[in-house]
């Protein structure tokens, strides 16, 4: 800050008042305290001090060393517009740097495309059309100046509309619901003029879902399906290709749950045939012409599609004609696919378990007819199971009004182990009503015995002891024992012994079986063919069952 001079410099500033001719006037203070200057000459600067105004004509303070004070040859004179120069040189050279370091910026991004140079590894990279900024999509593809809401050559013949299918996965095929799951990528292809751009290099253009929303596409949707989405994960999966002569390729990843028509009249030892049907939902056959792009080629499947149920054995495309009696006539495409059940989940799971407990049941022709409560155990125990094993094949399947080939042999397991049941009651009622006779024979035979005169005198007479158990022709081999020998021989075995006395004098033949007490037959053969018949008739089943079925 500059300071008044002191009283000792007055003679120096009277010399340089003298030398000059004119000098700044005493400027009143204003309201505030401060001076205001004169108008004075602009390439000069009036310093404030004491009062007065003092013109710096030079960028420098001469100071004399004896006096410490300004000399006379510079008083205070700081020339400004040098030192303005200086800022100004200083300030345009920073706003060329910049203005240079922005000009190559610009040539970077719009330099002209060169070609690459193997052996220059500093050569330029081609330029990428697409992402200069000249080069807008809608722009090159002159979406702004066609209507995209109508079909290419609108009023004119119909668009052929090509279509591949690639199937992903097979995901599920659901007995109960009678659909399928299928995830697949769906391709179409067709050439819209409207969408044509110029290239010099003839390569098409690749974009994303937003472009789709922007542009026609053919309407496909699947005919007879329940749910069906697309990918969005981690965004839309549909790809648009655009080509220079105006071919699009319009490409989409879909999950579709679609209704098949099933037969469970062989179940399990069937085959089903399922179709995948597509369609367009607006445009008739006169203005869209769906078709499978290469025949049958136009479908293809992974190696690795496998399903737990079922073998896939092939693949085939089809396309026909379907006719709405209110719109018209469209074009129909067919994914057709043939798969048979594997039958070796369902022999484990059904076919064996229900073989066994027919087998069980047969156990119990070999337990004697007196132990009741095993047999009648063992038989309720195999119908309960066979009853378990209908039902839970019954829940796993859809409520159809016909006959399943798998209800065919449960339904006549559970018969036979049913009349392997009824057999038993049978044994055991014939048992019980046999019981019932020998003791009345037995009672009878007491008092026949007690009224019956001794017979030790009698010629032509013998007398013999049977048991109840015994049938007819075990009491014609023990005729010829008397009556004291059977009784000494067998009395303290078996105490319920029948006395018979038979006239075996000179009586026919005839005349002795009449006679003589009718011994039932023993019930031990029904068990016995039984042995037999139901092995044997199951066996049989069997046979023609599988021959049938297979």
């Amino acid at each position: 800050m500059l300071r008044a001079p002191e009283p000792e410099t007055a003679a120096l500033e009277a010399e340089d008042q003298s030398e000059h001719q004119t000098s700044p006037p005493r400027l009143p203070p204003t309201a505030a305290g401060a001076l205001v200057p004169p108008s004075s000459d602009p390439h000069s600067l009036l310093l404030p001090l004491t009062g007065r105004w003092y013109r710096a004509q030079s960028c420098f303070l001469h100071v004399n060393p004896r006096r410490h004070s300004p000399s006379r040859c510079g008083t205070f004179e700081l020339t400004m517009p040098c030192c303005a120069r200086i800022l100004l040189i200083v300030l345009c050279l920073i706003l060329l740097g910049e203005c240079r370091k922005h000009r190559s910026r610009r040539k970077r991004w719009s330099a002209p495309a060169e070609s690459h140079k193997p052996g220059n590894p500093l050569s330029k990279k081609v330029a990428d059309g697409t992402k200069s900024k000249k080069l807008k999509t809608s722009h090159l593809l002159r979406i702004d100046e066609h209507d995209f809401t109508m079909r290419p050559a609108f009023a004119g013949p119909a668009v052929p509309v090509g279509v591949d299918v690639q199937v992903e996965s097979l995901d599920s095929i659901s007995e109960v619901d009678m659909d399928f799951t299928m995830t697949l990528y769906l391709r179409h292809y067709w050439k819209d003029e409207r969408l044509a751009f110029p290239s010099t290099t003839n390569k098409s253009m690749t974009f994303d879902g937003r472009l789709v929303k922007k542009i026609w596409v053919p309407d496909v949707f699947f005919v007879h399906s329940k749910r069906s989405f697309i990918h969005d994960t981690t965004t839309e999966n549909i790809m648009l290709r655009v080509f220079p002569d105006g071919h699009v390729l319009y490409s989409l990843r879909v999950t579709v749950t679609a209704a098949c028509n099933m037969d469970f009249s062989r179940f399990p030892l069937d085959s089903q045939t399922c179709t995948l049907e597509l369609e367009s939902y607006a445009y008739t056959d006169e203005d869209l012409m769906l078709y499978w792009k290469s025949g049958d080629e136009s479908l293809s499947t992974d190696d690795r599609i496998s399903l737990s149920q079922f073998l896939i054995q092939k693949f085939h495309t089809s396309s026909r004609l379907a006719f709405y009696s209110s719109t018209g006539w469209y074009n129909r495409l067919y994914i057709n696919f043939t798969l048979r059940r594997h039958i070796f989940f369902f022999l484990l799971q059904t076919y064996f378990p229900a073989t066994l407990m027919v087998m069980l049941s047969w156990v119990s022709f070999w337990i004697d007819r007196r132990a009741v409560p095993a047999r009648v155990s063992l038989g309720i125990t195999t119908v309960l199971t066979m009853s378990t094993i209908i039902t839970g094949v019954n829940a796993s399947m859809p409520r159809v009004s016909y006959i399943k080939a798998v209800d065919i042999y449960l339904w006549v397991s559970f018969v036979f182990v049913f009349l392997s049941v009824l057999e038993y009651a049978a044994v055991n009622y014939l048992t019980t009503v046999r019981d019932g006779k020998d003791r009345k024979l037995r009672e009878k035979a007491r008092e026949q015995a007690q009224n019956l005169p001794c017979t030790c005198g009698m010629s032509h007479g013998r007398t013999m002891m049977l048991d109840g158990t015994y049938s007819e022709a075990d009491a014609n081999s023990l005729a010829g024992y008397t009556r004291g020998s059977m009784a000494a021989d067998d009395a303290s075995e078996r105490p319920e012994r029948i006395v018979v006395h038979l006239s075996l004098g000179n009586e026919p033949t005839e005349t002795k079986k009449k006679k003589g007490f009718r011994i039932i037959q023993n019930t031990h053969a029904i068990d016995t063919s039984s042995r037999m018949i139901f092995p044997g008739a199951y066996i049989l089943f069997n046979l023609i069952y599988w021959c049938v079925y297979c």
